[in-house]
């Protein structure tokens, strides 16, 4: 399964570096001299994690690897979209073949359609979309509550505590009763946490915060995630609940990478279902189980929403609900797209977002 998920990019890399190779207008030693820059690129990502980058290299060097290796990743998949569609037109006379090969023209248009692209995706990731949500019950609440949720920050190689620092002062301009993080908080490593002390940014958080773990807590070495969140405040919830105030109860799920992790039923046998219920759950499967077991609002993230188009249309399918709102019953689900990202900071076709909930009758 490793030799195809790398043999898949290592195809795409070829059929892109031979159109580009084909493409420049330019001495035969130089275009293949920029192929090779390019391919080099991508491997950016097959170095970071073979020789542990994360731990074993400089900040600056580790962090230089990850960033180029991913967007290399994403900008490889939209390079390969841009030539099947210009060789489909190739092979349909609408684009002629002088287009494709030794061109200035064939070079501008698809270097200027790509950087757009990514100018866009990148200009669109920073702007963080917030989500307001009403969630009526019928359960007695002693006044309506405002809570912001998130998932997904990926803190780490490309999520610096700056820019942490700029969601949490977005956070507390909302003046949540609770903050509640559905997992992933850490990206591959908790060390660029740590050094650059952004557990000190969470402790700004001016409400209580509750977290469950996702499966990236697990890549950074979960014992070293788990300190951290206690470093930063957060109230970690593995398979337990917690009762805020005297209408609300906060259930949290340990990742569906532990495969030990407790049934939902059996977290659930001694919580008070007279209380608004909301659960933390990570990774969006196996829907069914909260509607079971009478939670009220389940709240989850993981998928990304695929992050970028088309692999957001692979996640609709790979999920019962991959983004939005959804219910089964009277349970209601909401699967963020989260407010940070794996990889290379594009959002196309998808949006990075926090949800500002209201809870009232």
């Amino acid at each position: 399964m490793m030799y195809l998920f790398l043999l898949v990019p290592l195809l795409g890399n070829a059929y892109v570096l031979w159109h580009i190779y084909r493409i420049l207008p330019l001495p035969g030693w130089l275009s293949a001299t920029i192929c090779t820059l390019l391919f080099c690129t991508f491997l950016c990502l097959i170095a970071f994690y073979a020789i542990d980058a994360a731990e074993r290299l400089p900040m600056q060097h580790a962090t230089a690897l990850y960033e180029v290796g991913t967007s290399a990743l994403i900008v490889l998949l939209y390079l390969a979209m841009v030539f099947l569609v210009l060789d489909a037109g190739r092979l349909l006379r609408i684009v002629p073949a002088s287009f494709l090969q030794d061109s200035w023209r064939g070079t501008l248009f698809v270097a200027l359609l790509i950087g757009g692209i990514f100018l866009y995706g990148n200009l669109h990731y920073r702007n963080k979309h917030r989500q307001a949500l009403a969630l009526t019950t019928g359960k007695e609440l002693k006044r309506p509550l405002r809570i912001v949720l998130m998932s997904d920050l990926h803190l780490g190689f490309h999520n610096r505590r700056a820019e942490l620092a700029r969601w949490v002062d977005m956070v507390n301009a909302e003046r949540p009763d609770a903050i509640l993080i559905a997992g992933d908080i850490i990206d591959v490593s908790v060390r660029p946490l740590l050094e650059e002390g952004s557990a000190e940014e969470f402790r700004r958080l001016t409400a209580p915060v509750y977290a469950c773990l996702g499966n990236h807590e697990y890549y950074a070495t979960e014992p070293r995630a788990e300190q951290f969140y206690a470093d930063a405040g957060i109230r970690l919830l593995r398979d337990e609940f917690v009762y805020l105030g005297s209408n609300l109860c906060i259930v949290g799920r340990d990742d569906r990478t532990n495969l030990r992790r407790k049934p939902l039923d059996r977290i659930m046998r001694e919580v008070n279902r007279e209380r608004y219920i909301i659960l933390l759950d990570h990774q969006p499967y196996n829907l069914e189980q909260a509607e079971n077991c009478d939670v009220d609002f389940q709240f989850s993230g993981h998928t990304h929403h695929g992050q970028v188009w088309p692999i957001s249309w692979i996640t609709d399918r790979l999920y019962e609900c991959a983004f939005g709102m959804h219910q089964r019953g009277s349970t209601r689900y909401y699967v963020t797209s989260g407010i940070g990202i794996w990889g290379g900071k594009f959002r196309i076709g998808t949006r990075s977002e926090y949800v500002v909930a209201t809870i009232g009758a």
